[in-house]
C-alpha cells in the first residue's frame, strides 16, 4: 500500500493552483462541478490505488467537516 502524499509534489504549487482556478473560469456552477467530478475521476484512475483513494477521500471529508465547524464557530461569535 502506498501512503497518501500530502506534501506538495509540484515545483511551483502556485502555478498548479492557478491552472485549476483558470480551468473553472467562465464556467457555470454546474459546469464547474462537472469539471471537478471529471478531474477527480481522471486523477483517481491515474493513482490506481484504492487504499490511497480511500485515504484521500477521508482526508477531504475531514477537511470539509473542520471548515464547517470553524465557520459555525465564527458565526456564533
Amino acid at each position: 500500500m502506498m501512503p497518501l502524499s500530502t506534501n506538495s509534489n509540484f515545483a511551483k504549487p502556485d502555478d498548479a493552483f492557478r491552472a485549476i482556478v483558470e480551468a473553472h473560469r467562465g464556467l457555470s456552477d454546474e459546469q464547474s462541478a462537472d469539471l471537478d467530478a471529471a478531474l477527480v475521476l481522471i486523477l483517481a484512475n491515474h493513482i490506481g490505488d484504492l487504499d490511497v483513494l480511500c485515504q484521500a477521500l477521508a482526508l477531504a471529508k475531514r477537511q470539509i467537516a473542520d471548515a464547517g465547524q470553524q465557520q459555525q464557530q465564527q458565526q456564533q461569535q
